[in-house]
């Protein structure tokens, strides 16, 4: 097969920058373009049937592989698509726009390309092999062929080797990476469309927008309604554009203006998608994104949120509108536009920001005026979707009035950051707006409360401590804190209290404000526990959790030693002092959590006068304010998994270096290898089989408890920071040695188990595999 031009040329095409993520989606691009042809052609075909597999090369010499199940390709079309500078698309209606694509992103990454293909009905692979350190001056490629094990089988394979090491190397360590910018770069196709898209053996997620619903929206100024989302769809007048150079002209004409070609077609332009508001607030992830056929060339984009003045000094001719209000806190205003019609760069990366039809997409989005009323002396008002969603979404302020959760005093922008983490992750309750809606609610509903108690007595500055225990049923008698409790029937054969620790002279003379604030100045935020607590029949207080350093005591206003203290500052604001040495939480294992949440429940109760008991106190404060710390199968089984995936990389990694793949796959029994296979042919990695034991990629499927046993049977390979940092090599002692590989070992065995049968796990084994994946990631090396 020849191609054109040499191999001389194949290589400095490799030198144009593109990103490795940009190389993947070009091959990517390819097999949606064939899709959305067979979609368009009203062919019959199996709704599962549209999918991609990206197989990530395992180690610094591994593969890259592209393969999809469309309708593979005749010698001469892949002859043709292989040659560079040809294009055999249509460019204004597939997302592969270039013929060259193809060639820049498999020569940036490797040195050799193989592209396999087939029909249904075929008898074999076709392809050809492109080397560039083989290929000639003839411009001849090696023609290949692979016998079909099915006849029935249809698709395109392109497999990449001896790939350039720093590109093989950031797709070997960032499939995560990889996966969240193709679900978002295709979030719109992959929703839209019965494709499917895997990565590394796990499916891409569209990454959607958490945006407010279609019916949200505030009043300006008490009366003017904005809306929160606003549709798109403007039609333009259709244009004739020429299929052989790409370009559009308005009207007709028999040949192109450009460059005199008759091959033209009278095509659509429109404008379509909407504009809306994010449900929470953030520094980087917001602006619009730009669609072409399906795929985003622009993510996040802000240009439309800066004014180009066409009558400003010298450096003064662009002005940022948005965000001007709080602008380092970041931005909410968001979108999707389709603009098919419109030209884009090579690279995909960018519009043609010159051509016409991007000019009047952007006067028909933004218009002509400045956002900002102060800056549009001399224009007539602004009234484009951007300027309608700037003049009510500006501002950030908590309420109703700006569509901003927050707590009564001030907007919760963590919260809703955490809030729109967990949306992109899937949990149910995140998914519509509601979450957040209540939360605007609620600080309204904290807000005219406060409003009503600003003629009743103020709040004390520290909780009323007999008020409390009084409201938690204790007796009106009860001595003060510090001192014994009546002892009840139950309690009287307990054993009496350690005494005290003395209190140092020092101590005596400080007074309280002088205490805590030598507590605060040493003590290190636990950043988990400083969060908004409360639940909606209780209202809310926002909490600052401090830890106190090794060797402070934590004495309360009675000078007696406590595991938490609360702190009550101006409003609903606390500081939270625990002492980690205290024996609750050293000797009796207490969770930090539970203890404050015992002490806020207290001030909560009172605040609200509930008749709830402790309990339902405790246990409501969880659920509303911990949901993270939920302890479910799912939730447990998905963290084991990661764990276990990272730790495959690692022993793959080692085994690379030390040659050591064909002992380690010695070490598995006859059942493991099967279940190895196996798993290999249900991640599509079947012309892997023929290579296991000659490198690492077996370790990345054989089964989760073979781990185990695998380092078990090699610890000098992985101990002594291969891939856990604890010591083996320099232990003198075989009991040493055991002692410190079954500190691996056991929690790995867990981990394992959990990650592989995570289903009907009781609550004791959920907490107990939380543990081990904690540990464990401890004794990974260069972890902390």
């Amino acid at each position: 097969m020849k191609i054109t031009p040499s191999a001389r040329v194949l290589s400095m095409l490799g030198e144009i920058d593109f990103d490795e993520w940009q190389c993947v989606a070009e091959l990517v691009d390819n097999s949606f373009d064939d899709f959305l042809d067979i979609l368009r052609s009203g062919t019959e075909w199996p709704a599962d049937d549209f999918t991609v597999v990206v197989t990530l090369p395992s180690s610094p010499k591994g593969v890259l592989e592209v393969r999809d199940t469309g309708r593979g390709m005749s010698y001469d079309r892949l002859a043709r698509a292989v040659r560079a500078g040809w294009s055999g698309n249509d460019m204004h209606d597939k997302l592969g726009l270039f013929g060259m694509g193809f060639n820049i992103s498999t020569a940036r990454l490797g040195r050799r390309t193989r592209v396999l293909t087939t029909r249904a009905g075929d008898t074999e692979w076709i392809g050809v092999e492109i080397d560039l350190d083989q290929i000639k001056d003839d411009f001849e490629a090696k023609d290949i062929t692979e016998p079909k094990s099915d006849p029935s089988q249809h698709g395109t394979r392109i497999i990449l080797d001896r790939l350039h090491r720093t590109r093989a190397e950031w797709l070997r360590r960032n499939g995560a990476s990889l996966r969240n910018i193709l679900g978002s770069v295709y979030s719109w196709i992959l929703t839209e469309h019965p494709f499917d898209l895997y990565v590394g053996g796990t499916r891409v997620k569209p990454v959607r927008h958490c945006r407010w619903g279609d019916d949200r929206y505030v009043l300006y100024n008490g009366k003017e309604r904005i809306p929160a989302y606003i549709p798109i769809d403007e039609k333009l007048q259709d244009g004739t554009a020429c299929r052989d150079c790409g370009e559009w002209q308005i009207g007709s004409g028999e040949v192109c203006a450009v460059c005199g070609s008759g091959n033209l077609i009278v095509r659509e332009r429109r404008i379509h998608g909407w504009l809306g508001v994010q449900r929470y607030l953030d520094k980087t992830e917001y602006g619009i994104d730009f669609l072409r056929n399906g795929r985003k060339i622009l993510r996040w984009d802000k240009q439309l949120f800066t004014w180009n003045n066409p009558e400003g000094r010298e450096g003064d001719e662009e002005v940022p509108e948005y965000p001007v209000e709080l602008a380092h806190q970041g931005g909410r205003l968001i979108g999707e536009i389709h603009l098919d019609h419109v030209p884009v760069t090579y690279q995909k990366d960018a519009f043609e920001y010159g051509d016409r039809s991007w000019l009047a997409a952007v006067e028909l989005l933004r218009g002509v005026a400045p956002l900002q009323p102060k800056r549009a002396q001399g224009y007539s008002e602004n009234d484009s979707p951007l300027a309608l969603l700037f003049k009510g979404f500006r501002r950030n302020d908590a309420g109703l009035r700006c569509l901003v959760p927050g707590d009564g005093h001030k907007p919760v922008h963590k919260d809703t950051r955490d809030w729109g983490r967990k949306f992109q992750a899937g949990a149910p309750e995140f998914q519509t707006d509601e979450h957040w809606w209540q939360a605007v609610l609620r600080h309204e509903e904290i807000k005219k409360r406060g409003k009503e108690a600003k003629t009743a007595a103020s709040v004390p500055s520290q909780p009323d401590e007999k008020a409390v225990e009084e409201a938690l049923g204790f007796p009106t008698d009860m001595p003060t804190s510090g001192t014994a409790r009546p002892e009840s029937a139950s309690t009287t054969s307990a054993p009496p209290a350690a005494p005290a620790a003395p209190v140092s002279l020092k101590e005596e003379k400080e007074t309280r404000s002088e205490r805590l604030a030598r507590y605060e100045q040493a003590a290190t935020p636990h950043a988990y526990l400083s969060r908004s607590f409360g639940h909606p029949e209780l209202g809310y207080v926002k909490v600052r959790s401090l830890l106190l350093k090794p060797g402070e005591r934590l004495l309360d206003d009675d000078r007696q030693h406590v595991p938490v203290l609360l702190d009550q500052r101006s409003g609903n604001e606390l500081t939270a002092l625990v002492d980690p040495e205290h024996a609750a939480f050293r000797r009796f294992g207490a969770d930090y959590a539970d203890l404050l949440l015992v002490e806020l429940a207290a001030v909560l109760k009172v605040r609200a006068r509930s008749d709830w008991s402790p309990s339902q106190l405790v246990a409501a404060i969880r659920a509303e304010s911990l949901q993270d710390s939920v302890l479910d199968g799912t939730t447990v089984g998905a963290e084991a998994r990661d764990l276990l995936a990272e730790i495959r990389e690692r022993v793959a990694e080692v085994l690379d270096q030390s040659d050591g793949y064909t002992t380690a796959y010695g070490h598995l029994t006859h059942e493991e290898k099967t279940a190895t296979e196996d798993e290999m042919i249900a991640a599509g990695r079947v012309g892997l089989i023929g290579r296991l034991g000659r490198d690492s990629g077996f370790v990345h499927y054989m089964p989760a408890l073979a781990l185990v046993r695998l380092i078990e049977a090699m610890p000098k390979s992985f101990m002594d920071g291969g891939v856990f940092r604890g010591p083996y090599a320099e232990v003198s002692s075989p009991s040493g040695k055991a002692l410190s590989l079954a500190r691996v070992t056991g929690c790995l065995a867990d981990v394992a188990t959990h990650g592989t049968f995570a289903g009907g796990a009781t609550a004791q084994q959920l907490r107990r595999a939380r543990l081990s994946i904690a540990l464990l990631r401890d004794e990974l090396a260069g972890e902390g």
